[in-house]
């Protein structure tokens, strides 16, 4: 049984990672880190996982690390984790890292929206976490930068549809909601309860840090540079996303043609759900749970598609999928301890 460590374990999506690697039924968690929680059991941080695991917060320490775990995650702030990754890596371990440092293939896209990269040769070796588009090479990875939650609900309903050639990759628009919980766990004046219940609003327009991670994973697709005019949107609720994506349909392209390629590419996929002309995504329907809801429907007089999934994300959108990344490197169930029966409420 392969062993597991959570380093920065008290954030949201740390959190979430302890929950769920705590009921994982093929790896073990051996440790869990945390500079301003060091010596306290996480069951006093998070009241919620009392009974369910004995662990204390530790510092961090890499060569205490080498000798209890065979994977680490890293659910650090952006900047740390590429200070941290190459020893790890020297050291013999795995690493799932949840910030930005390993998302990007082009170093000067990092750097132009975070800050100079410490490791950028290591970038060419890893992998982009978009579980269900690169498998294969998750698989065989030994570093995988996990996705951002906006560009997992943005890329995943797109990407099949831009590779088989149905929606133009000109003039692609996303506009995304996210609940609190995105913020992450430090303290923010814009996460406020005053600052946020009754209360709908923009934010970071054509600004955000995700849009560059988005429009180079398109590109790549795409063959070519594409650029998604993405707006994302702050929503009084605690956890949950909703991304609506517009894009020109090609010559001929109907309704059936986007469902056959979608069922196509996902059909097999445990952790996508296609909703038919009944129903559509509904953030409600996968709190707490690793699935996407994708759902569409066709302006036929614009000629426009409209793309809508819904994610949790801290799961799908950042724990959930790191874990569904660990199980494809250690050749699991991709499923593994990622399939709790979902709230009906």
């Amino acid at each position: 049984m392969s062993r597991v460590a959570v380093v920065g374990a008290t954030g949201y999506a740390g959190a979430e990672l302890v929950r769920i690697l705590t009921g994982h039924p093929d790896v073990t968690l051996t440790a869990i880190t945390s500079r301003q929680y060091a010596g306290e059991p996480f069951s006093t941080i998070y009241p919620a996982l009392t009974g369910m695991t004995d662990l204390a917060c530790e510092a961090h320490d890499i060569d205490r690390l080498k000798d209890r775990a065979d994977v680490v995650f890293l659910s650090l702030p952006h900047q740390l984790p590429m200070t941290l990754v190459p020893e790890l890596l020297q050291k013999g371990l795995r690493v799932i890292d949840l910030s930005a440092d390993f998302r990007f293939t082009d170093v000067s896209r990092y750097e132009a929206v975070y800050q100079p990269h410490a490791a950028p040769a290591l970038l060419d070796q890893a992998v982009y976490g978009l579980s269900e588009v690169y498998a294969e090479r998750i698989g065989s990875a030994r570093l995988v930068g996990n996705p951002g939650c906006y560009p997992t609900s943005v890329l995943l309903p797109l990407i099949p549809l831009i590779r088989h050639g149905l929606v133009s990759p000109v003039n692609l628009v996303a506009d995304a909601k996210s609940g609190v919980s995105g913020a992450g766990r430090s303290l923010s004046l814009a996460a406020h309860f005053c600052e946020v219940s009754e209360s709908f609003k923009p934010y970071k327009v054509a600004q955000h840090r995700h849009n560059p991670e988005m429009d180079e994973q398109l590109g790549l697709v795409a063959g070519y540079a594409v650029h998604i005019t993405f707006v994302p949107h702050l929503v009084p609720m605690s956890r949950g996303m909703l991304a609506t994506s517009y894009a020109q349909i090609m010559p001929s392209v109907g309704y059936r043609h986007i469902m056959e390629c979608l069922n196509d590419c996902y059909g097999a996929c445990p952790f996508v759900r296609l909703c038919g002309d009944d129903r559509l995504p509904d953030t409600r329907n996968v709190r707490g749970t690793n699935f996407i809801d994708i759902g569409f429907r066709l302006d036929d007089v614009g000629g426009t598609l409209i793309l809508m999934s819904a994610i949790d994300n801290l799961v799908k959108g950042a724990a959930g999928q790191a874990v569904q990344n660990m199980n494809l490197m250690l050749g699991l169930d991709e499923r593994a301890g990622l399939m709790p029966v979902p709230y009906p409420l």
